[in-house]
This record gives structure tokens, C-alpha cells and sequence, in this order.
């Protein structure tokens, strides 16, 4: 089964910032399309960032420039480096990872907690 882990996630002030890191178990890291979601209390998940698997990115406006995505294959882990956070950056944020082979299949990991507040 692939796993995903998730770390980085804690409590920090308005401005500041955090990377997110996620580990996955497959060493065919680099044929799956990775990204980012989170959810709020009460909100539905929602996509932050993703980067493919022949390393086009995409952003939510509400990040696009302040946060960025980046894969190191080596490590198998992509990361999330967050910027200039505020407090509607607040939630749990979600790695995943999608392969596209015959068939389409999703893996998530269980999530890291991200608190912005003064």
C-alpha cells in the first residue's frame, strides 16, 4: 500500500512561515502527480498546490505567491513551503498523491495541523 506522511504542521503568528514536508513509501515516487489540500472546520477540502509529475505546478489564488511546491525524487517527499501566513491559512493541511496507470488511483495521507494566530 502506498503511504503518505505528513510533518511540519504547528502553531505560528500571523506573517510567519512553515514547510510542510510529506514522505511517500513507493520508490516510484516521481511517476505520481502530488499536491496539497486543506480543510478548515466546517469548510470542504479544498487544493492548495500540485505538482505534476513532469513538474508543472499549480496554485490556489489564495496562496499564489506565498506559497510554493517543490519534489525532491531522492527523498521521495514534496514539500510545501508557506509564506506570509495568515489566519485564513488555518487548517489541516493533506498530502496526496495520484497515479495514473490503466486506472486512476489516489492515496492520502492522515494530514498536519496548521494554526495561524496571534
Amino acid at each position: 500500500q502506498v503511504q503518505l506522511v505528513e510533518s511540519g504542521g504547528g502553531l505560528v503568528q500571523p506573517g510567519g512561515s512553515l514547510r510542510l514536508s510529506c514522505t511517500v513509501s513507493e520508490s516510484i515516487f516521481s511517476t505520481y502527480d502530488m499536491g496539497w489540500c486543506r480543510q478548515a472546520p466546517g469548510k470542504q477540502r479544498e487544493s492548495v498546490a500540485s505538482i505534476s509529475r513532469s513538474s508543472r505546478t499549480n496554485y490556489a489564488d489564495s496562496v499564489k505567491g506565498r506559497f510554493t511546491i517543490s519534489r525532491d525524487t531522492a527523498k521521495k517527499t514534496v514539500y510545501l513551503q508557506m509564506n506570509n501566513l495568515n489566519a485564513e491559512d488555518t487548517a489541516v493541511y493533506y498530502c496526496n498523491a495520484v497515479l495514473k496507470l490503466i486506472i486512476r488511483q489516489e492515496y492520502w495521507g492522515q494530514g498536519t495541523q496548521v494554526t495561524v494566530s496571534s
